[in-house]
């Protein structure tokens, strides 16, 4: 039963903590990626999570301004016919999405940043162990949490959407 001294309470400590002014429930960073992997691991898992990347849209929707104009930029530098920067699917780190289970982990959270880490276990086990986790750096913008960058490896070796996109943009 919510009394009125537990009400008041409550309010105080919402309004004195950023942490709790801030980080409601079903839209912070681990809900966003709850929502996101759930639907990549839909069926046979196969389906990815390329769609948070798609189009501009999308883009808007999930990635923060910062990445979406760094993104805007590398594609425009890249020369017609090319591949993007971007070659596979960040949220299934893999070429070829599979998405069986995931696991996530807030790692930190703070009022303003966050950083979120998803082990995915898929249907095949082909890939070294710290190729299984994806670890998304989110800020909020505009009272909304958005993606601002996604790190993993792959075959071992570090790969960083916001190094990839930098680093089109230097040839």
């Amino acid at each position: 039963m919510l009394t009125r001294r537990t009400f008041v309470a409550a309010s105080l400590l919402a309004t004195a903590s950023p942490a709790f002014a801030v980080m409601p429930a079903s839209g912070g960073p681990v809900a966003i990626l709850t929502a996101i992997y759930t639907r990549a691991a839909k069926g046979k898992g196969d389906g990815g999570g390329a769609f948070i990347i798609e189009n501009k849209a999308a883009k808007t929707k999930y990635l923060s301004r910062v990445l979406v104009a760094l993104w805007a930029k590398a594609d425009a530098h890249t020369p017609k016919g090319d591949v993007g920067p971007v070659d596979f699917d960040p949220v299934s780190n893999s070429q070829e999405p599979d998405v069986k289970s995931f696991k996530v982990d807030a790692e930190k959270v703070e009022a303003e940043k966050a950083t979120i880490a998803v082990t995915i276990s898929g249907h095949r086990n082909d890939r070294k162990p710290a190729d299984l986790i994806v670890r998304y750096d989110f800020v909020r913008e505009a009272n909304s949490w958005r993606i601002d960058d996604i790190k993993g490896s792959s075959d071992g070796e570090a790969w960083s959407i916001r190094k990839m996109l930098t680093d089109s943009l230097k040839t």
